[in-house]
């Protein structure tokens, strides 16, 4: 597991945790494009064993829409959080949204768009409210790509910029993980309990910082400086991870879990 610092027994025995999980670096690998970006099934699974014994408990923090978000874990329903907070939805179905207005919207699409077209290699992703400037096939436009950003946000004020890896996204004031997460704490199940949250990016260490301050658990995926407090070094063994998490959550459970039909977790991963 190669956790920074030793999480502790407790992490792993304690059911009064709420789980908060990035996607993209996270639980799902990152690929050349965002349309190729998926979860395996297994993890799916672990997934939903680790809400149902969490009762609930479990939600993904992710800068993609809710809608992507559905249909990565589908069949599952989960509490979510997508373009970074600006929609959520919670363990009842409820969904609350931040929005830009129409014009702005519009006229982001179109300027963003025509940039871009001359930037060969480098994708728009038009999230709604939010706007990523995708340059992973393209890294030698990167400078040009944060000024063009930087000159969005001077020119529509209620907008942030919010680097990631390879990406510069474009997205309401305000709106952050961290923000998320907190709004989420705030609610049954996760009320009550202590904060987990895992994530690779920069777009993650606002909700380090929120968690941290609830005196919770943060774990950062891979290199680079970061708030959180401990640290796995891949996707993989983020999945290695909640599986063995789960072992230790499952003993007092197992019998009841297994006859709801589910396989033996140690051979998912």
């Amino acid at each position: 597991m190669n956790i920074q610092k030793d999480a502790g027994p407790q992490l792993l025995r304690d059911k009064r945790y709420a789980f908060f999980l990035d996607v993209d670096g996270t639980l799902a690998a990152i690929q050349p494009r965002p349309d190729d970006v998926f979860i395996p099934e297994g993890v799916i699974a672990n997934l939903q064993e680790l809400a149902e014994v969490n009762e609930g408990a479990l939600a993904l923090v992710s800068g993609r829409p809710i809608a992507e978000l559905d249909q990565l874990v589908a069949p599952l329903q989960l509490p979510l959080a997508g373009v970074h907070g600006a929609e959520r939805r919670d363990i009842n179905g409820k969904t609350e949204c931040i929005s830009l207005p129409d014009n702005v919207c519009g006229e982001l699409a179109v300027l963003l768009g025509d940039a871009l077209a001359q930037m060969p290699g480098t994708q728009l992703e038009i999230k709604g409210m939010a706007f990523a400037l995708h340059y992973r096939q393209a890294e030698h436009y990167q400078q040009a790509i944060c000024e063009l950003a930087e000159a969005m946000t001077k020119r529509y004020p209620m907008l942030a910029l919010q680097p990631g890896k390879c990406v510069v996204e474009l997205k309401p004031q305000g709106v952050n993980k961290g923000a998320a997460l907190n709004d989420f704490m705030q609610q049954a199940p996760f009320t009550g309990r202590t904060p987990v949250f895992i994530g690779d990016d920069l777009t993650d260490e606002a909700g380090f910082n929120t968690v941290n301050a609830m005196d919770g658990i943060s774990i950062k995926v891979g290199e680079g400086e970061t708030q959180a407090a401990y640290r796995l070094p891949d996707v993989a063994s983020v999945h290695h991870w909640l599986n063995q998490t789960l072992l230790q959550l499952d003993q007092d459970d197992k019998s009841s879990v297994r006859s709801q039909g589910y396989e033996s977790l140690s051979s998912r991963i």
